[in-house]
């Protein structure tokens, strides 16, 4: 898949900007660059320079100077790429921008496809594909706890993860098949009782990954958090209040959201996308009634429900709507009772929420949505019941749809290893279900695949990376 060529593209963000860099990678690419590059002070090449040095000089074309520039010289294989990377930093004019990438282009070069800077950098080992994935990751990332995870990744947290369990099952894998040249002699020479071990061992690492995916895909895509409750309680209030701006419509109109409004924001380094949900009551409308019924959706895809209800209300009414709820939450998500209005609520109903028995993945809080009253309490009920501790504490966390469906497959055939044991099958049947499982967790790191599956990785990226 290597192509040999020299690709140039523009690698900053598109549009006028204050400076802008364009980038060269191949084995012509200081050569290339030569042809358009004069130095007005020392009047050396390029060529002549050594590695890792930053030049001041003009593009020029025809005699015409399109720019004064500085360029950056980086030679193989000690760069990103592993080949010959020029970088030019030049003025942010879209105008100056072109005009260069096009003399390159005239002069030898052609324009890089998306991803083909990183995709050359896997393919030349400068790292492996997980690794490539976590560039485009860090790139995306848009709050501290998913640029973390991706800072993780791309230095190799995961991929030495991964390493580590195919060195162990390669030992025994190798075992395992020698036996195989010996069946007539009856022996083994993979010990069982240690193969047990390490497969055990395996196992539990590779359910751990695979299940840390619902806490990395939130981390990464923003916490899904879903705002439910009766028409009129003050979700739409509460909205606004932690987007800290009127997004949602309020009104004192019962049923005014008829659909699902949904915002991302930043809290506290860490991304919530919320869901201001229609209010849950009985109607007739058609209308409403497919806004409640999109409510009910969101509510099951949600990380953490924030249930609203209004302590103006009676204590019997405000329990059978939180019972309502309950009774629609899965284990793995956390319900927050938000009890809203405190400032003109009813004493008994705020009392009675403040002793109500609730579970391990319940909390209560008591705001005043429109006056913005406890509303940092209730963040760190958000912030506590996802676990962030978890990312902070926790090597690796697999953030990747991809990696999550290679780490189920490989997991399914890890426990295929155990249940062999369990029946003492033979050592062939054992080597193929090792071997099945080796083969998906090289399918994270590149060190199996397709062209189609690597086309279809680097295809997502912006072109210059």
């Amino acid at each position: 898949m290597l192509d040999q060529s020299t690709i140039c593209a523009i690698s900053t963000s598109p549009g006028v900007g204050a400076i802008a860099v364009i980038r060269l990678s191949g084995s012509d690419a200081i050569a290339i660059c030569d042809k358009v590059y004069e130095s007005p002070k020392t009047g050396k090449s390029l060529a002549d320079q050594a590695a890792n040095t930053l030049h001041f000089g003009k593009i020029v074309s025809a005699n015409e100077t399109i720019d004064e520039v500085v360029v950056a010289l980086f030679r193989a294989p000690h760069s990103f790429t592993g080949e010959d990377i020029i970088e030019i930093s030049c003025h942010g004019s879209v105008y100056i921008q072109q005009r260069i990438l096009n003399v390159l282009v005239e002069n030898g070069a052609r324009l890089a496809l998306p991803g083909e800077f990183t995709q050359r950098a896997f393919l030349n080992g400068k790292m492996d594909l997980s690794q490539a994935e976590a560039v485009a990751d860090v790139i995306a990332s848009s709050n501290a706890a998913a640029h973390k995870l991706a800072m993780n990744q791309m230095r190799g947290g995961f991929s030495k993860e991964i390493g580590s369990l195919r060195d162990q099952l390669l030992h025994f894998t190798a075992m395992v098949e020698l036996e195989l040249d010996f069946s007539e002699e009856d022996v083994e020479f993979a010990d069982r009782t240690a193969l047990r071990k390490l497969t055990e061992e395996i196992e539990a690492l590779l359910r751990k990954l695979k299940d840390s995916f619902q806490l990395g895909n939130a981390i990464k895509n923003g916490i899904p958090v879903a705002i439910v409750g009766e028409t009129n309680v003050g979700k739409s209030t509460l909205l606004n209040a932690l987007l800290n701006e009127d997004r949602a419509i309020v009104s004192d109109i019962h049923g005014t959201t008829r659909d699902v409004i949904e915002d991302v924001v930043n809290i506290r380094g860490t991304a919530f996308r919320f869901f201001d949900t229609a209010g849950i009551r009985e109607t007739e409308d058609q209308i409403e009634t497919l806004g409640i019924e999109r409510s009910y959706s969101k509510l099951e895809q949600a990380t953490v429900v924030l249930l609203v209800v209004d302590t103006n209300n009676p204590y019997p009414l405000v329990e059978s709507r939180i019972q309502h709820i309950r009774e629609r939450i899965a284990p793995h998500q956390t319900l927050i009772i938000v009890a809203n209005k405190i400032d003109s609520g009813l004493r008994d109903t705020i009392q009675q929420i403040e002793v109500m028995e609730l579970t391990d993945n319940e909390k209560a809080v008591f705001i005043a949505a429109k006056q913005k009253e406890n509303l940092e309490e209730l963040i760190d009920y958000m912030s506590h019941s996802i676990n962030l501790e978890e990312a902070e504490q926790q090597d690796v966390i697999v953030t990747n749809a991809r990696h999550y469906e290679i780490l189920k497959n490989a997991h399914e055939a890890i426990f295929r290893v155990l249940n062999g044991l369990d029946m003492q099958i033979t050592g062939d049947f054992l080597a193929q279900d090792i071997r099945e499982c080796l083969h998906y967790l090289a399918e994270i790191t590149g060190e199996v695949g397709t062209e189609e599956v690597l086309g279809h990785i680097f295809k997502n990226f912006c072109i210059g990376k």
